[in-house]
């Protein structure tokens, strides 16, 4: 059972998604977008629900084989949008707003889509909580009028999560898990060959059982996140040995650990610091 409130909002967001007629799901096979594009299902049905992907080399390619199985077993219509960001000067730069250029790639593809197929909107998996965090790719979505039914009916991460579980969703605990570039120091330019190191080098860290870890990138440093109350196990010998062979052979020179532990969106804290790179 939900407790009044996450009903009420759970409610809210039946409303929201019946009211749109019929939807493109910018789906990445997240725990956000999981859980719009299941709402869209049952509150539409799948004759009016489309989940679409963009792919390109900042997508891990374990997130893109999740997506497609994940579409498939709740019975929806996939489509596969390749996007092209890495042919944007502006993106390839890594600018502070980086996810501008990104998602408005991604957001000028599916408005073709939808306009091709007759479409009437556009949705996401924005939450409440994202509203308030540093995310340049939520001007992208409001300049094409893309709606966010989770942030609209008053939905936290917690609540997205809680109503994941509620409804059997597999993603109800599934970390997350942004773009590779999002790795990268801003600043630093973005290259495939780049995003392929650090996804072999964080595909490592999920093998040797860090399922919640970042690989964040500064030129030849690695800089490993995991939990706190995982550092220690990071640290026996066995283990370093293997990370330090590997990391190594993927091109980075030092491999750091980071004492505060994973935090998401950590390359963001250089805000405070006042040393963002200049936004284009």
């Amino acid at each position: 059972m939900l407790n009044e409130t996450l009903q009420e909002k759970f409610d809210r967001l039946g409303e929201i998604m019946r009211s749109l007629e019929s939807v493109a799901v910018a789906f990445s096979a997240g725990v956000d977008s999981t859980l719009i594009l299941k709402i869209a299902l049952d509150v539409l049905g799948i004759e009016k629900v489309t989940a679409v992907t963009g792919n390109s080399d900042s997508l891990a390619r374990a997130e893109f084989d999740a997506a497609i199985k994940l579409a498939n077993s709740l019975g929806a219509s996939h489509v596969i949008l390749e996007t092209d960001e890495f042919s944007n000067d502006s993106y390839t730069a890594n600018p502070n707003n980086r996810c501008y250029f990104c998602k408005t790639t991604l957001y000028d593809a599916m408005a073709d889509f939808i306009h091709e197929q007759g479409i009437a909107t556009i949705v996401n998996g924005i939450n409440v909580d994202d509203l308030g965090d540093f995310r340049p790719g939520i001007t992208a979505a409001t300049e094409h009028a893309v709606r966010c039914p989770a942030a609209e009916a008053g939905l936290t991460k917690a609540d997205v999560r809680a109503l994941s579980a509620h409804l059997n969703l597999p993603t109800f605990d599934k970390p997350a898990s942004p773009c590779l570039s999002s790795r990268v120091q801003y600043g630093e330019q973005i290259t495939p060959e780049k995003l392929r190191r650090i996804e072999s080098c964080e595909a490592l860290l999920h093998e040797l059982g860090f399922n919640e870890c970042r690989v964040r990138h500064h030129d030849n440093i690695a800089r490993i996140e995991v939990p706190v109350d995982q550092i220690i196990e990071l640290t026996e010998a066995k283990v370093r040995n293997r990370i330090v062979e590997h990391f190594s052979k993927a091109g980075y020179s030092y491999v750091a650990l980071d004492l505060k532990g994973f935090r998401s969106g950590s390359m963001n804290e250089v805000i405070a610091f006042g040393r963002m790179q200049p936004t284009l």
